[in-house]
Formats: C-alpha cells, structure tokens, sequence
C-alpha cells in the first residue's frame, strides 16, 4: 500500500533499513548477536543506534533527543523489528521515558531521558503473582519510613529488568477510595539494596524477569509524580505502550509476509511454483490486504496522537494494539504453514517470527482486555 511520507520520514526508512541489513542482515549475524537467539537485546548494536541518534527519536530537544512524535517513533520500531535488530530494551525504555518526561522531576528527567540517547535501558514493574490485568489487585507495598520508603513484595513478568538501570516501579502506599488508590510510581535503580531480579524462563529466550523487594529502601527523591496518583499516571501513557507494540508486531507481519512471499515464488511442486496454486495465492492476496489494512489505522492513530498530544485515545489505540498483534500472530502461523517443514526449521527463520507474535497479544494487555476497553468506549 502506497504511504505519503516526507522526505525526512523516507530518509528515516531507508537509514535504518540499512543499517539492519548491514548489522543484522543474516542469520549468522543475529545468532552472533543473541547467542542463537537466547537474547533478546544487544547492547553493542544498541549504542550502535544510539550514536546515530535514533533512540532519542522521542526525547525532547532539551535533553539531547530528537523531539519527534509518534508517528516517526513508528516508523523507526517497525523498521528495527521489520530488520530483526536484536534491540528487545528500547521497547520498555520508551515506555518508561514518556512516564519520566510527564510526571518526572528535573533531575529524573535529566537521569533518564539523556540515558535513553546515550543507549541506556528503562524497566517497568507492574504485574504481581496476583495481580496481571486487575492493576488495582497489586499488593506490593512501599511503606513510609524516614527520608523515604521501604518497599516489600514480589513483581512479575517484568521485560528487560535483567538490562535496564532503572525500575519504574508501581507499588501500593496506601488504601481507601477505589481500589486503584493509594498506588505510587517509583524510580529504583536496579543495584538497590534488597532487590533480587531473577529472570523467568521463556519460550522467547531471555526477556522477562521476577523481581523480589526485601525491605528495599527507596528515597523520596525516587517519587515519580504525585503519591497516590500511580494509577492514573499509568493510564496517561497507555498511548504511548499499545502504539508501540502495535508498530513492533506490525514490522514483523510485514517480515514474515516478505519471507513466506519469496519462499512461495521459489518453492516447486508438481511442476511449478507453489505459489500459483489458487489456495496460496488467496493467502498471500488475504495477508496483504490485511497488512495493508492495519497499516492504514496505525497511521491514521499515530498521526491523530501527534496532533492532539495530550489526548488520550484509548479505543483507538487499543484498536492498534489488537489488529497488529493479533494479525502479526495470524501471519506468522500462515507462513509456517505455507512453509511446510521449511517453516519449522530454525534455518529459514519463520519459528523465530512465530515464538515472537504469540506473547504479543498478551502483553500489553491481553487482546481480551484491549476488546474490553473498545467495547467500553461504546458505552457497553
């Protein structure tokens, strides 16, 4: 599908196109980079692409970023993914700066924001044993105590911990009201005393991680925002988390169409390309349209968020998050599928696609919830 970008926006494609290609173009490269794909994140190619200034695409001038919006930050995630740049942190990372940059201190943002340009992780810790989509269930608790707080508790699921510096953690302070009062953001240096991170085994490698607070202390000086406001912040940057992994999942549809395309053209049985058989091609023609489709409203969302910066927009980008993810996952099982054996086989790269789309609709917000709140802005 044709895409109207300016000239700054192709020049951005085309950079970072090439640098994947170049950097992380063969299979050999990537394994070297992720040892065999166990990793998730490089961090030599990740200050790669610092130095070149894209990890700044979203940070403020004023603290060394390029201070581009939404629509540019999408374009660069489905490229590095689209490219299998082997760059897992930056995900978290932007997640955790849009939290800083709104309702951080000064000295925060200077910590965090000039640590995204120069190829540092960020972290967020939300999720507990008991607590995944019910945030208002979180039992963690950071206690008051003199100069600051100690926090107690066990967190979940917590992507890139194990690389990050920082921990923008959402702890219980206090109760009352709803029960999504009394939760507070913090900012905890990985090296704290009393926290353990241990990392969980995956069907994706190296990625997620538990995190076990023992009488950790935190200064108030690691307040993120308003005590309290923990949960309302967090919805503040809920465009921001479903539109970035709208773009990363769509970046790897796109892949895995390209790859199941030009195995397709080059595949013979019975005498001729498999791919001129009418059951292949109605595929291809349905996964093409259906990329073109999603493309379409992740630009439509990115360029509306870049207009109205300081609006939430909770239908449409959940709406981003689930066709992406959903679709990217729908893609991938095609291509293996098409594939044959070839899809299964570690050597043609379609399982890797695969092990990557199938957590995307849970993370995030499962697709469950993300139908919810959709459902909900229809007032049902």
């Amino acid at each position: 599908m044709p895409r109207v970008l300016s000239d700054e926006r192709r020049d951005l494609v085309k950079a970072t196109a090439d640098f994947c290609r170049r950097e992380c173009g063969t299979k050999d490269q990537r394994d070297k980079l992720t040892a065999h794909g166990r990793e998730q994140h490089n961090q030599k190619l990740y200050e790669k692409m610092a130095a070149l200034g894209w990890l700044g695409i979203a940070v403020p001038e004023e603290y060394g970023g390029a201070g581009q919006g939404m629509t540019d930050l999408c374009l660069f995630l489905q490229e590095t993914s689209y490219g299998l740049a082997p760059i897992s942190g930056f995900g978290t990372t932007v997640i955790a700066a849009a939290a800083y940059e709104k309702f951080g201190t000064e000295e925060q943002k200077r910590v965090v924001l000039q640590g995204v340009v120069d190829g540092r992780v960020e972290a967020v810790s939300m999720s507990e044993p008991g607590a995944g989509a019910d945030g208002g269930a979180l039992t963690c608790r950071a206690e008051r105590t003199d100069g600051g707080y100690r926090v107690n508790g066990q967190k979940t699921w917590c992507s890139n911990a194990h690389i990050a510096d920082h921990i923008l953690l959402i702890a219980r302070t206090g109760q009352g009201g709803s029960k999504h009062h009394g939760l507070t953001q913090f900012m905890v240096p990985t090296n704290a005393a009393g926290l353990q991170i241990r990392g969980i085994d995956t069907m994706g490698g190296k990625e997620v991680n538990d995190l076990y607070f023992t009488d950790c202390f935190v200064p108030d000086s690691a307040v993120v925002g308003e005590p309290g406001q923990g949960w309302t912040q967090l919805m503040a940057g809920l465009n921001v988390e479903r539109m970035m992994l709208a773009a990363l999942m769509l970046g790897v549809a796109h892949r895995a169409f390209d790859d199941t395309l030009a195995y397709v053209r080059e595949r013979e049985q019975f005498g001729r390309p498999i791919g001129s058989f009418q059951a292949m091609k109605h595929r291809i023609a349905d996964m093409a349209t259906e990329i073109a489709c999603a493309q379409l409203l992740l630009d439509d969302v990115a360029a509306a968020i870049d207009a109205e910066p300081g609006r939430l927009f909770p239908r449409e980008a959940s709406m981003a998050k689930l066709k992406c993810t959903e679709l990217a996952k729908h893609v991938t099982l095609e291509g293996m599928q098409m594939m044959g054996g070839y899809g299964y086989a570690t050597e043609y790269g379609m399982e890797a696609l695969l092990r990557q789309t199938v957590v995307s609709t849970v993370y995030g917000g499962t697709s469950e919830i993300q139908r919810d709140i959709i459902g909900k802005s229809y007032g049902l």
